[in-house]
């Protein structure tokens, strides 16, 4: 059965109507899921199991029957554990019914039919009797519902359920308790990702400074968490302004509430500075003693030799309200608030403790600027970056005239100001920007779509510089950036016959890549602390040829590090200055590989060419050595084709002399096809 489902195309910017096969989310579900990441995860998997023998073992010294309910069982690998464990019995439940399948077969295949039922329901649905789907309560409570937030995934409201409903009083929990940390920092990089810099312009009539509106200044921001890779965070982006504390923690054997909270500690500043940022992280005890004990503390906390790559568990940053100076020594008390889902901090002065309980506020952040919910936080970055304004700054110098009619495309951009100081009439859509800036008069607003411009938008002047980043909010792989070229092309009719255009072209470059750790996120697992789960194994390999193979998927590489295997390559290019043509672009060849390795796929980017001279990219920055170690693009995540096969060679005279290509460009549909073989 086929379903037609709308979307709107980010690279054309149609609205068109795409028949799918009605299994399609499902596959797209399990094609980008992160089962094989935790299927890697050595540290999660054997301290699960050391926790669970335990707990098992504790049970039955008790004398009792070792009855075990695991709640968003996946693969049943815990339930499994539980079972080889000497447990009774085990209820499995998982809500995703093509996973629950999964897991039947799993369990089947490893013998445990007759130890473990697998249901197929959220467990707040779950019935407990005679005729219920579990025959009593459990004794033993084993979860994994947790996220780089703790929370995030309902953790605390199934817990809330389970207890009440599903499990004894006094059962024992694996894990046993999370405990989360906190770590004031300064960080200018960081906080950059949160508000928005002052942007200096030295033009004719001298220095201009483009300033944030007191709106955006004071904003809260959103509440979402800032998961990411921190151990990939230079220790001189940051600087430590407190020790690591225990912010709280939660006893998962015992009843849970879910109801919004707060918790406060008192710090003391172990250096002068700006408190901007919270860094967090947790880790789980999966035992009573705390001797089993799973952690996600970043390098400078844990040492290296514990170190444990993961990509589903990764470390958090929150922003405080605003930016607080702290002396060393003077004491603060920090304040972490939650609902259900999500947390956010708030950072006091320390004063009377009736007077700080006071002024704890519970209400979650709300972006009132509307800035934080147009950019997400790489844009916030790309923004701030001072050396990529200067490259825009020099190429609109060059082509703007003090009679330059101008028209900006691009989402919520600082070009539209950057064109009027630079001595130029500019459009642009983002108006909280020309208030704060005092230029509501000098840049005026279109409210339409391009292919809708007419010429009395435009007060019949014809456009003589068309510029763009371009940036378009739509965006998730580098290319989609291409709407510009389609925009461009349909107000083709408004541009005066020497228009130019900023950028005046785009290519999209490939390289191929060795991975230090992201490619297990698509690699298979086969056996799992000795259980087979090739199920699982073919389930997401078929999911990913259903569609997800032949496409490529955004990555912020800069958080996984890689080497170059290739020279980065060239392979299509884009003219801005002629309209999108009708036919299709294409490309084929083959890209040398110089170094030995693991050829896990091929990375691409854009480069903008802003004049014949003057570049931005938004992947490769540098190779940064003779290993081939990579500096990519911080504020853009690049597009990731992952080898069906990895192409393994450890030395020269094993590597295959290239890896072909073939790359095709729908001009009709703003799609990239692409195939590799070695």
């Amino acid at each position: 059965m086929k379903t037609f489902c709308g979307r709107a195309n980010p690279t054309t910017g149609e609205m068109e109507w795409v028949e799918e096969d009605e299994n399609y989310d499902y596959h797209q579900e399990i094609a980008r899921s992160r089962y094989a990441d935790m299927l890697h995860d050595k540290d999660r998997n054997v301290k699960y199991y050391q926790g669970i023998r335990a707990a098992v073992s504790r049970v039955k010294e008790r004398g009792e029957k070792a009855v075990v309910l695991d709640i968003g069982t996946g693969t049943g690998l815990l339930s499994m554990m539980a079972a080889s464990a000497g447990a009774d019995f085990c209820y499995a439940i998982e809500v995703f019914k093509p996973m629950a399948n999964a897991a039947v077969k799993i369990v089947e295949k490893n013998g445990f039919r007759d130890k473990i039922k697998v249901i197929n329901k959220h467990s707040t649905e779950v019935t407990v009797g005679p005729d219920g789907d579990m025959q009593c309560r459990a004794n033993i409570l084993v979860t994994e519902l947790f996220d780089t937030e703790l929370i995030g995934e309902g953790a605390l409201p199934t817990y809330e359920h389970a207890h009440k409903y599903l499990v004894q009083e006094g059962c024992e929990a694996v894990p046993h308790r999370a405990t989360v940390y906190v770590q004031l920092v300064e960080s200018k990089r960081m906080w950059s990702w949160n508000k928005l810099f002052p942007v200096r312009v030295k033009a004719e009539d001298g220095e201009k400074i483009i300033v944030s509106p007191s709106e955006m200044e004071n904003c809260p921001g959103v509440p979402s968490v800032c998961d990411i890779q921190l151990n990939q965070m230079p220790s001189n982006d940051f600087t430590v302004l407190s020790d690591v504390v225990t912010m709280f923690s939660v006893d998962f054997s015992k009843p849970v509430r879910s109801a919004s909270t707060s918790y406060s500690v008192q710090l003391e500043p172990v250096k002068s500075g700006k408190a901007q940022v919270v860094l967090s992280w947790w880790d789980i005890d999966m035992d009573p003693s705390g001797m089993i004990n799973c952690t996600m503390a970043p390098y400078w906390v844990q040492s290296t030799s514990a170190f444990q790559w993961r990509d589903h568990w990764m470390q958090c940053v929150y922003f405080l309200p605003n930016e607080q100076p702290v002396l060393q020594g003077e004491k603060m008390y920090l304040t972490a608030c939650r609902d259900e889902y999500s947390l956010w901090y708030n950072l006091q002065k320390a004063r009377g403790e009736e007077e700080n309980k006071a002024d704890v506020r519970v209400e979650s952040p709300v972006c009132r600027c509307q800035a934080h919910l147009l950019w997400n936080r790489p844009r916030f970055g790309e923004l701030n970056d001072q050396n990529r304004t200067h490259q825009y700054i020099k190429s609109l110098t060059r082509v703007l005239k003090p009679d330059s009619v101008c028209l900006c495309i691009s989402d919520g951009s600082l070009l539209p100001m950057l064109a009027h100081y630079l001595g130029a009439k500019q459009v642009q859509y983002f108006i909280l920007f020309f208030k704060a800036n005092n230029l509501e008069d000098k840049i005026k607003i279109i409210e339409a779509r391009p292919e809708s411009l007419t010429s009395s938008h435009l007060e019949d002047k014809k456009i003589s510089v068309l510029v763009g980043e371009p940036f378009f909010a739509t965006s998730l792989l580098p290319w989609h950036n291409l709407y510009f070229w389609y925009a461009r092309t349909a107000v083709t009719s408004h541009l005066a016959s020497s228009v130019t255009v900023l950028p005046q072209s785009a290519s999209l470059h490939m390289m191929i890549v060795e991975f230090q750790d992201l490619w297990r996120i698509r690699s298979p697992c086969g056996t799992c602390e000795g259980f087979d789960v090739r199920t699982m194994d073919d389930m997401i390999k078929n999911s990913l040829n259903f569609r997800e193979s032949k496409e490529a998927e955004p990555h912020p590489l800069w958080e996984y590090p890689c080497k170059s295997l290739s020279d980065p390559l060239e392979v299509l290019t884009f003219d801005f200055r002629k309209t999108v043509p009708q036919h299709c672009l294409s490309t084929e060849g083959s890209v040398s590989l110089l170094r030995k390795g693991k050829s896990h796929g091929a990375v691409l980017w854009m480069e903008y060419h802003l004049t014949a001279d003057i570049s931005v990219s938004t992947g490769l920055m540098q190779i940064s050595n003779e290993k081939g170690n990579c500096e990519w693009n911080p504020h853009c995540k690049q597009a990731v084709y992952f080898f069906s096969s990895v192409i393994e060679s450890e030395t020269l005279s094993d590597l295959p002399s290239a890896v072909t290509y073939a790359i095709n460009f729908n001009t009709k549909t703003g799609e990239i096809a692409m195939d590799f073989k070695p």
